[in-house]
């Protein structure tokens, strides 16, 4: 009976850990700073949120100076001219069994083109995610940063 309470004790500790991990887990959901791949300049928060099942994501705040009251002047839809604060940048993303999450409709408010893309956590680093939009067959992706509150 000894044996037997020695071995449970052994690995009840790092059972625990892994559920523990697994529970508290980063996931792509949350606030996250945009930032130019190109120019370095940060530019936007995009709350990431769940709705039905699907991911969303809508820009609730502009970093960028001299751009808070900016409209989507380039956009040719339902868009146009509205304030990108507020817009909705993605909608319906659907996740894959590579944990990322793919949609049709991604947008970029600044030229106001829509591509399909993915999201998906960086896999060496859970604070970061990754952004791909594409473009017929080319395709470019961005690092965004969790924001904490």
């Amino acid at each position: 009976m000894k044996k037997g309470k020695m071995f449970n004790k052994r690995f009840l500790l790092p059972i625990s850990i892994l559920f523990i991990q697994i529970a508290f887990g980063q996931t792509v959901v949350g606030k996250w700073k945009t930032v130019d791949d190109r120019s370095g300049i940060e530019k936007a928060i995009v709350h990431i949120y769940k709705e039905d099942g699907l991911l969303q994501g809508r820009i609730v705040k502009i970093l960028e100076k001299g751009k808070e009251d900016a409209i989507c002047s380039k956009c040719d839809d339902e868009f146009k001219d509205k304030p990108i604060l507020g817009l909705h940048i993605f909608q319906d993303l659907k996740k894959n069994n590579k944990n990322e999450y793919k949609g049709n409709e991604m947008l970029d408010p600044e030229n106001g083109i829509k591509f399909r893309g993915k999201i998906w956590l960086d896999p060496d680093n859970d604070n970061q995610l990754k952004v791909r939009g594409y473009l017929v067959f080319l395709y470019r992706t961005q690092t965004w940063y969790r924001v904490k509150e």
